[in-house]
This record gives structure tokens, sequence and C-alpha cells, in this order.
């Protein structure tokens, strides 16, 4: 939803509803039945983030507004950039199976010898750049670039850039520029004026 994080959508069946009655978990904050309360008259029993209803509100409208299949279909543009990128710097993804790639991450494998977490955090301290470490087996051994939500090709491309530099920074043998060039000269290609802004192209 291009939102920070804190907000989460949760739903129950008439079922489920029906097993809360008699559900012997012990429960704190969260209860179904203080929301079945306050819910009928539009309220809620607990302090709301109200930030990121306002938030989900306009989210929710700037997708409406691009329309789905255009969502989709920029988040598949902008994956297929960052994939260039890293064929580019002669790395690979972690996937290998290409049915399997996702539109929303792309993990990136590092040569033997390099701690992957170092290049995220030379990312985040020098270039203020937040890129994920690797999880549990694969920790040190990959890091991962988000490409998910209210983006564009600028600013991935600047966050391209910023992966580049700290992968220099941390030995590995990259030549500037190698990686984002490739993103955007696949994104220029691809590119298509903005559905508002035609008449400023138009001849």
């Amino acid at each position: 939803m291009s939102l920070p994080t804190g907000l989460a959508y949760v739903c129950a069946s008439p079922k489920a509803l029906e097993a809360h009655k008699t559900a012997q978990l012990k429960r704190c904050y969260y209860d179904w039945a203080d929301y079945l309360k306050t819910n009928p008259a539009g309220n809620t029993p607990y302090t709301p983030a109200l930030s990121l209803l306002y938030g989900t509100k306009e989210s929710i409208r700037l997708l409406k507004s691009e329309g789905m299949e255009n969502v989709v279909a920029r988040h598949h543009r902008l994956a297929e950039g960052t994939r260039k990128a890293v064929a580019g710097w002669g790395l690979q993804t972690l996937c290998k199976n290409k049915r399997w790639l996702s539109d929303a991450l792309t993990v990136v494998e590092v040569p033997k010898g390099i701690d992957s977490n170092l290049i995220v955090k030379s990312a985040y301290a020098k270039y203020d750049l937040s890129i994920g470490i690797g999880l549990a087996q694969i920790n040190g051994k990959v890091f991962r670039i988000g490409h998910l939500g209210n983006m564009n090709e600028l600013m991935l491309a600047g966050a391209l850039s910023g992966v580049e530099m700290a992968m220099i920074d941390c030995g590995m043998n990259i030549t500037p520029g190698s990686g984002v060039g490739k993103a955007i000269e696949y994104w220029q290609k691809t590119a298509k004026v903005i559905r508002t802004r035609e008449s400023l192209l138009a001849k």
C-alpha cells in the first residue's frame, strides 16, 4: 500500500468469529469482541493510527487513478530493470527459475569472500540507502533490493547507484555505471508517456 509499517488488514469469517467465543487463548490488546462492539458505529476500541488510515485512503486513490493493470506493469518494469542491473554487475539473483522471480524484491548473491552485511551497512552509513540483509541460512551471502510501492525509474536508479557504490566500498570489482547503465537502458527503451502528460509531446 506504499505506507510506513504499522498497519495490518485482518478479516474473519462467521465460522472464525463463532470459534472466537469459546477460544481460551489469552489476549490483551487485540480482541475480536472489542471490535465487534465498536465497529458497527464506525469506531475502534483502541486509539487508531490515523495517519496510516489517511495514508491508506490516499494510496487507494492513487492505485485507482493509475489502474491496477498499470500498477502491475510498472512493478514488472522496475523489477526487470533491477535484474538487468544485477546482470550488468556480473552477479546473479538468488532465484534461478524465471517463473519465480519476484516483481517486489530482488535478492542478489555476492561472491565468496564478500560479506553482504557489510554492503548493507555501507549503503546505509554512507549513502542513506536501506537495502535488506539475507535471512537465516543466506545471511552474509545475499542482499535484497526492494522495488515495491509508490516508486518510479528515477527513484530506483538512485537506489541502484547507491548499491553500486556500497559494493565497491566493500571490495567488489564493480565498474561504476555497469549495472545502473543496463537498468537505465532498459527503462528508457520501455518507457511510455505519462497518461496525463501526453499533450506535452503532441506534434
